[in-house]
């Protein structure tokens, strides 16, 4: 994809106010850029995190100014116009310019797509019932917490993180929770069996209802509210609420109208640039080549939206690329933290180290001996040195990884 010297354009576009878009316009303006920003956002809100919203911020452990990557002051000292609630209808790419949905239009010399992603909408009759739910901004939150009331009952649709994580909160608060996954296991598209067996036996430890193999077939109400999701082989499980958390799709429809090639994805290079020079995508909008595999996809990760962001800014400034890091993820259910490094995608083998009894260990993926991934179950060492090992290609022998004797450094200090 062809590069375009873009450091003295006069007005960049930053479409979404997520993570990405937020790193962006920071990265912009730290590597000296002195032109006029404007940050586009659908949601009331300035950008903020979205991780706490299914673990502290839902539990109310958080409060809403601690979310924000920046407070309002900042973007106006830095003179970044924010155009909140505000939806872009179109992309004039010939005309370089944004049109907004309610009139206006705003011209580019460069643009960054940061546009996200949205949850999968339950594909079921009922699913527009009152009291059924996705998780995915600061306002789902805020229609779910006053619910939050021990004794209410809450099914789950999706054992994925979101779902785990919203079930681990429920429980902490006294609900009565039960999660529906079609999969054999939790977690079955993003882990091994070993975590997944953890966190099965985990949640189930602490009274959640866990169904495998359970096909939603629709959600029953009455008087226009949800009473009861119902399976596929008739089961009625009684429901004051439901949470759906059964993935996300990218929101790529601006880019397709505007003639970018997208897979899954608005497809980038290496700088998140797409196939119009002046155009950049960040986040998980985008399909990017990850550097560690040799292969493209899509990263829904704070890691991605960071890293994407501050290198879209950097080639706009016709600064060095920054370090691609080794893609990282983390969850929190209850006490136990998931650090996660690396895709254990096509792996051959699990190597495990530690005390699964003691919820304390780690699961390493290799494939052909070369570590590629690790779910560090409260083990910061094994996710700090695994980092360092994928991104140097480690090939490490198995009894060497489940060797405890061992530090996590010497291991690493050995296959430097």
């Amino acid at each position: 994809m062809q590069a375009l010297d873009l450091s003295t354009a006069e007005n960049i576009v930053v479409i979404g106010g997520g993570q990405a878009g937020a790193q962006a316009v920071q990265s912009l303006r730290l590597f000296g850029y002195e032109g006029a920003i404007t940050l586009v956002g659908d949601e009331t809100a300035l950008p903020y995190q979205r991780p706490p919203l299914s673990k502290a911020y839902m539990k109310g452990e958080m409060a809403e100014d601690r979310l924000y990557f920046k407070p309002a002051a900042w973007y106006e000292d830095n003179k970044v116009e924010t155009l909140l609630s505000q939806r872009v209808e179109k992309i004039d790419r010939s005309a370089r310019e944004v049109h907004l949905e309610h009139g206006g239009k705003l011209a580019y010399d460069a643009l960054i797509i940061a546009t996200g992603s949205r949850p999968r909408a339950l594909p079921v009759e009922g699913a527009d019932l009152e009291n059924v739910f996705d998780l995915r901004g600061i306002s789902d939150v805020e229609h779910i917490r006053p619910k939050m009331i021990a004794g209410t009952r809450l099914v789950i649709v999706g054992a994925g993180y979101i779902g785990l994580e919203a079930a681990a909160v429920a429980r902490q608060l006294g609900l009565e929770v039960t999660v529906l996954e079609m999969a054999g296991r939790v977690l079955e598209r993003v882990t091994s069996p070993v975590i997944s067996e953890f966190y099965q036996e985990l949640h189930r430890g602490h009274g959640v209802d866990i169904r495998l193999g359970a096909r939603l077939s629709k959600l029953k109400g009455e008087g226009g509210k949800v009473t009861h999701a119902v399976l596929a082989d008739g089961e009625e499980i009684p429901a004051d609420m439901v949470l759906a958390g059964i993935g996300i799709v990218p929101n790529v429809e601006l880019a397709e109208a505007a003639g970018l090639p997208c897979r899954n994805g608005i497809i980038v290079d290496e700088d998140a640039r797409t196939s119009d020079p002046r155009i950049f995508a960040a986040g998980d909008c985008t399909v990017r080549p990850l550097a560690h595999y040799a292969r493209t996809g899509r990263l829904e990760s704070v890691h991605n939206a960071i890293e994407q962001g501050k290198l879209a800014a950097a080639a706009i400034m016709g600064k060095p690329r920054p370090a691609i890091d080794c893609p990282w993820f983390w969850s929190d259910q209850y006490d136990i933290k998931l650090q996660i490094a690396g895709l254990s995608q096509g792996h051959d083998e699990v190597v495990v180290r530690g005390d699964r009894a003691g919820n304390k260990f780690a699961a390493f993926y290799l494939k052909n001996g070369r570590l590629i991934a690790v779910d560090a179950v409260n083990s910061p060492p094994e996710f700090i040195a695994s980092k360092k090992l994928i991104m140097n290609g480690a090939v490490i022998a198995p009894d060497q990884l489940s060797d405890t004797s061992k530090s996590m450094k010497d291991i690493a200090a050995e296959a430097a």
